[in-house]
């Protein structure tokens, strides 16, 4: 398909020749990002009538678990444009649509807050009317593309005051009163420019109300949760796959002085390799389940969305591990490329909902109880 084509071409000319400075100098990949606009890969989602690709989720997976084999702070940062370019195609203006589509406008989620963490569906920031708009208030924890993005998918408590609700905002990233104070230098995923993002009396036009008041969490679950979930998912996926890659490059090749022989003769390490194989299949497999539950909505297909990411992101933890492991101190030197695979898949791991909430949420729906 033509989209593969093109994605193959960007990760081979763009994405992977810097890969390696995004990792070690934490930058933004802009470069790449410009380059997915220009082949329409922004506007994966984007209905054809605004200038998109009209495709789904399926496509989208292939898409990041690509991306991520090479660069998993490229293949975030698109994961979140990508749930934002969802909720903005379904609830936003046609002008932003149709940047989004013609690769022109990066967005994503700001969500998860110092007070809720993990709860993202519960925030604590405000949003009040003034005049013909409305005043946004609020800290948010950490954001992929701080700074970088065009907009932000911004939640808050309803202007109506309910606690337990939520409502999102499409917030253009050039407003006065949002500021980003502390810019992330982290273990992982260093390229995607998280960092705490805080909005202080910033006003925003009522028509950029997502959805209706009070109706975020509704949104969240519904039409967010499963695009997030699927791709982080595939993230983890491709992370795995490239350990899994550069580990069997090594030990095939890598040999004993004495005796000429590989490191992939020696029983231990072929078992290791197979037990992370074995993990990282069973990882596609559910994400796959949960892609076709998905297109068939089946009953499902909730538990499988969260099943998916908690299954694909421990399963991320140990298959990197392990190629740290049969490849001995080869993988501690940077060029090996194991290492960041490593780091960014514990950096991955703790994006909400973490998988120790997302087991929760899993035995709520098993013994019939209600998610929040």
């Amino acid at each position: 398909m033509a989209h593969i084509d093109a994605l193959n071409r960007i990760v081979s000319t763009v994405i992977s020749p810097v890969s390696r400075d995004i990792d070690q100098l934490a930058n933004f990949p802009r470069a790449a990002l410009d380059a997915l606009g220009q082949s329409g890969l922004l506007g994966l989602f984007s209905a054809p009538e605004v200038g998109g690709m009209g495709l789904g989720l399926d496509e989208a997976s292939q898409v990041v678990e690509c991306i991520a084999q090479e660069c998993p702070s490229t293949a975030m940062v698109l994961t979140m444009h990508y749930v934002g370019s969802v909720l903005i195609e379904k609830y936003g203006p046609v002008d932003v649509r149709r940047a989004i589509a013609e690769g022109r406008h990066l967005t994503t989620l700001a969500w998860s807050e110092p007070g809720s963490r993990s709860h993202f569906w519960a925030p604590l920031g405000t949003a009040r009317p003034d005049g013909n708009g409305v005043v946004l208030n609020g800290s948010k924890s950490m954001v992929t593309s701080a700074g970088e993005a065009d907009s932000y998918i911004w939640s808050s408590r309803p202007i109506a005051g309910v606690e337990s609700a939520s409502t999102l905002w499409l917030v253009d990233t050039r407003l006065a009163g949002l500021s980003s104070p502390q810019p992330f230098d982290g273990l992982g995923l260093r390229g995607n420019a998280s960092a705490p993002v805080r909005a202080e009396n910033v006003t925003v036009p009522a028509t950029a109300m997502i959805g209706t008041d009070g109706t975020g969490g509704d949104v969240m679950h519904s039409d967010a949760l499963p695009v997030f979930a699927t791709l982080s998912a595939s993230v983890s996926i491709g992370l795995m796959e490239g350990a899994l890659q550069r580990a069997v490059t090594h030990v095939t090749s890598s040999r004993f002085a004495e005796s000429g022989s590989t490191l992939a003769e020696l029983p231990t390490v072929r078992a290791y390799l197979a037990r992370a194989r074995i993990r990282a299949s069973q990882a596609r497999t559910l994400r796959d389940d949960t892609l076709a539950a998905v297109k068939d909505g089946r009953v499902d297909t909730l538990q499988r969305v969260l099943e998916g990411k908690a299954a694909a992101g421990e399963a991320a933890l140990e298959v990197t591990d392990i190629a740290m492991r049969v490849c001995g101190g080869a993988a501690f030197r940077k060029e090996a490329g194991i290492e960041r695979l490593f780091r960014d898949a514990r950096a991955a791991s703790v994006m909400a909902p973490t998988s120790d909430v997302l087991y929760d949420l899993i035995g709520r729906l098993m013994c019939d109880m209600p998610l929040a």
